[in-house]
């Protein structure tokens, strides 16, 4: 029991001492890219290849070099992070081995860890070490508050590079350094740095898209995006730059310099030129220009290129230094000269600011107009805007030029020159030509003088002298300023003046297809790079609207496949009804839905099946025609009776009486009661006359039907009265008789009239079947069903 007891102080000393024989003996941390001598862009195959020719030249029995053990085991140990795609990208991005990593293993993406490995790492964990306190994040820590109102304005001026970390972050020290010297130079040159700490500012970071740590992300035009390369000093650097417009900088040449000088009339804005010997824009420069993108245009002049020898030697550029020249109206000579062999930033942005108006700009929009003509603050700091009123006509150019060539004298800060096109700016120019009493000024050119006087657009202004450019004009007008700085009481008119009309504003459509364009670049780049976290709103959207889609389409598919199916059986025994073919058992097609409805003629073959043995609580409407007569009567039938094809108990036939002509007449004998059927003594006596336009509903099971019968309602001026139709009705039952006395001579306006009596003898088939569904019509029975196959057909 003693010799245990002292067994195990001695075991906890010995592995103490071997874990720190081994953080002391801790060799230097492997490169495997370094190890193998291959780039990191190298493929598989080519590692491979490497890996088999340093390994033959190392391997300890080939090679008697003392340290070739050691340089095979890290030869070993290079191949096994680069032959292993999650190991490799674990590496890129965060620099770590499973030798060097502090916690768990492989690449941190999000996904859960089985197990918890320490390692000796966790010995050497920096907390609260001196290294930790020299770089503090404290002073570019966000809050939720301080990103929406000073980050997000401040993001159209230039870039912000945010880093996501929190406590108990392994990964955020290892790329702590590369952090900390990214951040000092992306500093000197102007870009924004900002840090969250999720466990502080969980909001900020849901609000930023960032569910994992550490993530690094930039802001630009208030548009987040996420870094997803390796944290090495050269991505960042590399991703700064590539969050800034591709369009900020002009590459000017002798080819191009006279066409970038002279557009200063359009863009209303000055040109600048960066000459240096570098073959790329500095990012200085590139994050300037992105500065000042809304006052200036940019241009960047190689001096180590031939095609820009003359521009060097016109403007007297010196080669040892970066020389930054800005253009105003006049394009031959520079309004204003930089040139330092360190340009910094705070340099450069201060000549920017000198510069960034023109000596006489256009009034384009309200920003303009408030920095060139500021509101007034105190007695001491006032601001008089001197504006000419004219137009964009070349008539109006020779004004224009002496108005600015008088601007271009000018040396007192209080006075701003300014133009502006009176049908560009119509509601301003109309008050400042409009005095207190209504009196209008003479028409453009004019000149007024105006001071703002508080941000709502109060203003006062007095109206100076037409302008044409002559020494007169110019003479009046410094009398006048003259007098402006001993009596600002001469601008005796006051008005609101509204707001500007921004001249350079796109239209709606261009507006709308660069949102779309920025919002399907920032799709493609999260399913790039796999950040599905971000993605699964959108994701669910579009699966969603799939899946919704696709059921629709099956759904439709198999309720079509039925429609064409079901009709399949019925099409057998029956007619075309569409050309009203005749012939009995032929195949019958099914017509349109909106005009026709399929109907089965009755024959022998069919006369069974449709009627005697129809089923309980199923009825059959025939309708009952002749050969003359069948197609107009089907077409009127269908139409007539679509609106009841819903109900599956009702079926519709039709009975030629021309080639049965006794069954109709043995049916209505058939009546136990015949007086029911015949109204008058003459319906009784023509009953075997003529039955087309006869509708009977045959109920085949309770041996009774419903009959209807044809009643003319056409009003027609061109037709015959009814004891005229009565008697060609009786003159074509008896043309066959008559035929050798009077040869029948038909007309084409007989034979329409005929026609058109015809069709409208199911006028009031609608009314008749509403009543045979309300069951209100008057039933007649049989005792049986007269046999069809029994009655001789005539022809």
């Amino acid at each position: 029991m003693a010799e245990l007891r002292m067994s195990l102080p001695l075991a906890v000393m010995v592995a103490v001492s071997v874990l720190e024989l081994g953080v002391t003996h801790a060799g230097p941390e492997l490169d495997p890219y370094k190890t193998l001598g291959v780039t990191r862009s190298a493929s598989q195959v080519e590692i491979k290849k490497v890996y088999k020719r340093l390994a033959r030249e190392w391997h300890p029995d080939k090679n008697k070099n003392p340290g070739a053990e050691d340089m095979f085991i890290r030869i070993t140990k290079s191949y096994e992070i680069l032959s292993s795609e999650d190991k490799r990208a674990n590496y890129d991005r965060y620099g770590q081995t499973d030798d060097t990593q502090p916690y768990g293993s492989g690449r941190y993406s999000g996904h859960r860890h089985d197990t918890f490995n320490f390692d000796e790492s966790f010995f050497n964990f920096p907390f609260h070490s001196k290294n930790q306190g020299e770089f503090s994040d404290s002073k570019h820590s966000l809050r939720f508050n301080q990103y929406v109102n000073d980050v997000v304005p401040d993001s159209f001026r230039k870039p912000y590079l945010i880093k996501i970390t929190s406590d108990w972050c392994f990964n955020c020290i290892h790329i702590e350094p590369v952090w900390k010297e990214v951040v000092q130079e992306m500093e000197m040159l102007g870009v924004g740095i900002g840090v969250v700490d999720v466990g502080y500012e969980r909001r900020l970071a849901n609000h930023l898209g960032a569910h994992r740590t550490p993530s690094i992300l930039g802001v630009i035009n208030g548009k987040v995006t996420f870094f997803h390369y390796a944290v090495a000093k050269e991505h960042l650097r590399q991703f700064v730059e590539d969050l800034l417009p591709q369009k900020l900088v002009d590459w000017v040449s002798d080819k191009n310099d006279k066409q970038f000088l002279s557009s200063w009339h359009e863009v209303n804005k000055p040109h600048v030129l960066l000459f240096d010997q570098v073959p790329v824009v500095p990012l200085l420069y590139k994050l300037t220009a992105f500065a000042y993108k809304d006052y200036m245009q940019f241009g960047y002049v190689d001096q180590g290129l031939s095609e820009t020898a003359h521009l060097q030697r016109q403007f007297n550029i010196n080669s040892y230094a970066p020389t930054v020249l800005v253009f105003k109206e006049n394009t031959d000579n520079p309004a204003d000269i930089l040139q330092t062999k360190g340009m910094k930033k705070q340099l450069i942005d201060e000549f920017m600011s000198n510069n960034k108006f023109l000596l006489a700009p256009r009034l384009v929009n309200q920003k303009l107009f408030d920095e060139l003509c500021p509101v007034k603050q105190f007695h001491r700091r006032r601001k008089y805007c001197v504006l000419l009123i004219t137009g964009s006509d070349e008539s109006f150019s020779s004004g224009n030029r002496a108005f600015l060539s008088f601007a271009s004298s000018n040396t007192k800060e209080v006075v701003r020159f300014a133009y502006v096109y009176q049908q560009l700016q119509q509601p301003l120019c109309n008050i400042l030509m409009t005095g207190k009493d209504g009196t209008k000024a003479p028409p453009p050119p004019q000149v007024v003088i105006l001071e703002r006087r508080n941000a709502a657009g109060k203003a006062f202004f007095k109206p100076v002298t037409p302008w044409n450019g002559s020494e007169e004009d110019k003479r009046r007008l410094v009398e006048e300023l003259e007098r402006l700085q001993k009596d600002p009481s001469i601008l005796v008119h006051d008005a609101m003046l509204p707001e500007l009309n921004n001249e350079f504003a796109s239209m709606f459509v261009i507006q709308w297809l660069y949102a779309i364009y920025d919002y399907l670049s920032e799709v493609i780049d999260d399913i790039l790079h796999n950040n599905w976290r971000e993605m699964m709103p959108l994701l669910s959207l579009i699966f969603s609207a799939l899946f919704i889609l696709f059921g629709t389409v099956v759904v439709q598919a198999f309720s079509d496949s039925s429609d064409e199916n079901s009709p399949k059986t019925k099409v057998k025994d029956g007619t075309k009804t569409e050309n009203g073919s005749p012939g009995s058992g032929g195949p019958s097609s099914r017509p349109p839905k909106k005009n026709f409805v399929e109907v089965t003629e009755l024959t022998d073959i069919t006369y069974i099946s449709n009627l005697v043995r129809l089923r309980p609580g199923h009825m059959n409407i025939v309708l009952v025609l002749a050969d003359a007569s069948k197609n107009v009567l089907l077409s009127k039938f269908a139409k007539e009776v679509y609106s009841f094809t819903g109900s599956p108990t009702l079926h519709f036939s039709f009975l030629n009486t021309d080639k049965h002509s006794e069954w109709m007449r043995t049916l209505l004998e058939s009546v136990q009661d015949a007086a029911q059927v015949y109204t008058s003594e003459d319906d009784e006596a023509n009953a075997s006359m003529d039955y087309t336009g006869y509708v009977l509903a045959l109920n085949g099971h309770k041996k009774y039907f419903c009959l209807f019968k044809p009643v003319y309602t056409g009003e027609d001026p061109d037709s015959k009265t009814s004891e005229d139709e009565a008697a060609a009705a009786s003159g074509r039952r008896s043309r066959a008789a008559s035929r050798d006395d009077h040869p029948p001579r038909k007309s084409a306006r007989s034979r329409s009239t005929s026609t058109l009596q015809i069709h409208h003898k199911l006028d009031r088939l609608g009314l008749w079947m509403e009543r045979l569904m309300e069951g209100t019509l008057p039933r007649y029975y049989i005792l049986a069903w007269p046999g069809l196959h029994k009655i001789t057909a005539s022809q």
